[in-house]
């Protein structure tokens, strides 16, 4: 082997050993737990808002019933963008997920969004 190679051999175990010493870096609902992620009012009945910053959905099937959701879809990864009609949208490539199970309805997604626990306090939705 040519001393270029070995060089080049060494340098690339190195970074591969630094980047699993670090691990994984912990997902957006991870680090909000406990956290206000919205409020209440941001959140119509029958309908729901997309947490960009949290990476989550929040649904409110019916008055004062709060759900939360991985906001990334479960086909491609793409952040979903809408909720309307009790129905969660991702416009990258047309999935559809239940607004009170996160079940998929239409589209590529065959795995539900992944569910989260909320805790309304006063207006505050807090991550569980």
């Amino acid at each position: 082997m040519s001393r270029r190679g070995l060089l080049g051999t060494a340098g690339a175990t190195v970074a591969v050993t630094a980047v699993s010493a670090c691990g994984e870096p912990p997902n957006p609902q991870e680090v909000r737990r406990g956290r206000v992620i919205g409020q209440t009012d941001e959140v119509p009945e029958g309908g729901g808002a997309v947490f960009s910053h949290s990476k989550l959905v929040v649904t409110q099937p019916e008055k004062g019933r709060y759900k939360a959701f991985s906001a990334a879809c479960t086909h491609g990864g793409c952040t979903v963008q809408e909720v309307e009609d009790e129905v969660i949208r991702c416009l990258c490539h047309g999935s559809e997920f239940d607004v009170v199970s996160g079940e998929p309805l239409s589209g590529p997604a065959k795995e539900p969004l992944e569910p989260f626990t909320v805790t309304i306090d006063g207006t505050d939705i807090i991550l569980d």
